[in-house]
């Protein structure tokens, strides 16, 4: 059992103690988790920073070990068209085991608010929210694995509450997952959406066809906050990496392990 995708307080909007969630991770049976704060660069909250302070990060996780959970380092970053010399900066700064690259903005927006779904369908909102995960695709390099693509679904704004649905967006969701595979990065199965919308982001279909068009690095990840929710549905998820891929990967060093299922 992995979880590759978990926040402490070292980001801005947790307040968990990583050594807490390292033991519940290891109660719940996990074999190895990656912490993966967030690096944006944002106006969210109005007055926080939301990219995590280098000294705080080292403080909390460098000597931070189980004795039954590998503990993984690595960081979500928000990737923006403009942006790709702010993680090529923070790559110069330390080692990471793992970066995953994830869409929380489209232009001066940040989709988890009101503001970004202000006069326009849910419709349009999915449209400009994957039109900007491409162009962040194609653009930047240094990232691993794509975080929880169709993550403007479990937005609170979103109020059908729907999912990004492969069959309504399939030609440009094709072309993101075709980027990723032919630039060797990976997808990420994000459990988060499971108790809000009933699936995972992105669903089983997106992920099967990642694999059809020729994508071979698939990751776990509960996108935990708290200690609730750290390995929350991961036996499904990787019950699907199984069924598709017959492996899931972790991380070390930037490099994908592959392992058996």
């Amino acid at each position: 059992m992995f979880d590759f995708h978990m926040h402490s307080s070292v980001s801005f909007d947790s307040e968990e103690r990583a050594a807490d969630m390292v033991r519940a991770a290891r109660e719940r049976g996990l074999r190895e988790i990656c912490f993966t704060d967030h690096y944006d660069h944002s106006v969210f909250y109005e007055g926080v920073e939301e990219a995590f302070d280098l000294d705080t990060y080292a403080a909390v996780y460098d000597g931070l070990t189980d004795r039954e959970v590998l503990v993984r380092r690595g960081a979500e970053f928000g990737l923006q068209p403009d942006n790709t010399e702010k993680l090529t900066w923070l790559l110069s700064q330390r080692s990471f085991d793992f970066i995953i690259g994830s869409v929380h903005n489209v232009g001066e927006f940040e989709i988890y608010t009101p503001p970004f779904w202000e006069d326009k369908t849910v419709d349009r909102a999915f449209a400009e929210y994957l039109e900007t995960t491409l162009e962040c695709v194609r653009i930047h390099r240094d990232f691993d694995v794509l975080g929880h693509l169709t993550y403007a679904s479990k937005c609170p704004p979103n109020k059908e509450k729907r999912l990004i649905e492969y069959a309504d967006h399939a030609e440009i969701i094709d072309s993101i997952l075709r980027t990723l595979a032919e630039n060797g990065k990976g997808i990420e199965i994000n459990t988060s959406g499971r108790d809000k919308l009933g699936a995972f982001l992105p669903d089983a279909t997106v992920i099967r066809r990642f694999r059809e068009l020729g994508g071979e690095i698939v990751t776990v990840g509960s996108d935990a906050h708290d200690v609730a929710r750290v390995g929350q549905y991961a036996d499904e998820a990787i019950g699907i990496c199984r069924d598709v891929f017959g492996y899931v990967c972790t991380f070390e060093n930037r490099k994908p392990i592959y392992h058996k299922l």
